[in-house]
């Protein structure tokens, strides 16, 4: 930044000779009318008029290219009475999806954008642990496309990006804006049909998600997925309805990290998710506020056992965050690898101790 600063004199310097040499050429010495000036002002404007119609029918063209060439890798899919959508992930028939989107279900219909009628698919595996879910096709169409995906590390805020997917039950459905945020820790509910995960790294845009397109895809202008839409956040002072213009997304990195273990292996050997290895629930103060978390149960060989905490602990703090919550204790932990050191502050039987934990997987 500094650098940066540093530089900015040197570069006016030639900016303002250039602008000196450009006056001296259309006389700005000669004190005369300014005629020449008025038409080279003129002549800038028409330019600047006419620049932006391109611009605008070219950023059209780039929206109706990426959406011709994504939306067949995007599917409607039917698990019971309920609606989403799911993503082609390869040329095998499978699709990834929302875990809260599969559900209980075991058998699926699934609709493409150019089939006619409604495909079968199984579930593959669900990770409700991080809302995704794979399942395969039991036969697969000619000229089903496999999404691309991108590269999470490369996103960025202001990054132009659409949502596809069947919200509401209109499928094929395509809506646009930007990635808003990025690194964002969202724990979604447990009640309306949410897994009551707690997700880190998420995408925020402020692309419309609505019921039905959670599991679809968040396409940047490169026509790659870099999300799949799973949240929209809501507005308790409007009833729980949904905050307009607030949406988040799986990162792409998750999401290929996740599906590709399913698909090899039938299930997820390595959620990368750190774990204290216990049972708790959130306890309360004489004033009914949330005051930490107590351990119900403690797995054998976990961190919590290996760490000497025993059931009626109460978990006040991991690292410097203040725990006050089954939630909070969650999203602490989401922004902490398996293998991490920290420290856990807790009380027993009314005093404090602390202790260092190793944590272990999910």
């Amino acid at each position: 930044m500094d650098t940066s600063r540093a530089r900015l004199p040197g570069l006016l310097a030639p900016i303002a000779v250039l602008a000196c040499s450009l006056l001296l050429a259309t006389g700005c010495s000669d004190g005369g009318s300014g005629t020449d000036r008025d038409s080279g002002s003129a002549r800038e404007g028409d330019t600047a008029q006419a620049a932006a119609p391109r611009a605008a029918n070219d950023l059209q063209a780039d929206y109706e290219r990426v959406i011709k060439n994504v939306l067949p890798s995007v599917v409607q899919i039917q698990a019971g009475d309920s609606l989403g959508s799911g993503v082609v992930y390869d040329d095998k028939g499978h699709i990834v999806t929302n875990a809260h989107v599969v559900g209980d279900g075991r058998s699926f219909r699934v609709t493409t954008a150019r089939a006619e009628g409604a495909l079968t698919a199984k579930l593959v595996s669900s990770y409700p642990e991080q809302d995704l879910a794979v399942i395969k096709l039991d036969k697969v169409p000619e000229g089903m496309r496999a999404a691309r995906f991108a590269d999470s590390a490369k996103v960025e805020v202001g990054q132009i990006v659409l949502a596809m997917g069947s919200p509401l039950g209109l499928s094929s459905s395509v809506t646009q804006g930007i990635v808003s945020a990025t690194g964002r820790t969202v724990t979604e509910g447990s009640s309306g049909g949410g897994t009551g995960a707690t997700i880190a790294n998420m995408v925020q845009t402020s692309a419309a998600i609505n019921p039905g397109n959670s599991g679809g895809a968040l396409v940047n202008l490169d026509g790659q997925v870099i999300g799949i839409p799973t949240l929209a956040a809501t507005d308790p002072g409007l009833g729980d309805s949904a905050a307009p213009g607030i949406g988040f997304a799986i990162p792409a990195s998750m999401v290929t990290t996740v599906a590709g273990q399913i698909v090899k292996d039938g299930k997820v050997t390595d959620s990368g998710r750190a774990a204290l290895g216990i049972t708790a629930r959130t306890v309360v103060d004489d004033s009914y506020r949330p005051a930490g978390v107590a351990v119900v149960e403690v797995s054998d060989g976990g961190a919590a056992d290996d760490a000497g905490l025993r059931p009626g602990d109460v978990l006040v703090k991991l690292g410097d965050t203040d725990i006050t919550t089954i939630t909070s204790l969650s999203e602490a932990l989401a922004s902490m690898r398996p293998g991490d050191r920290t420290k856990v502050t807790y009380t027993r039987v009314g005093k404090e101790h602390t202790a260092e934990v190793t944590l272990g997987e999910q």
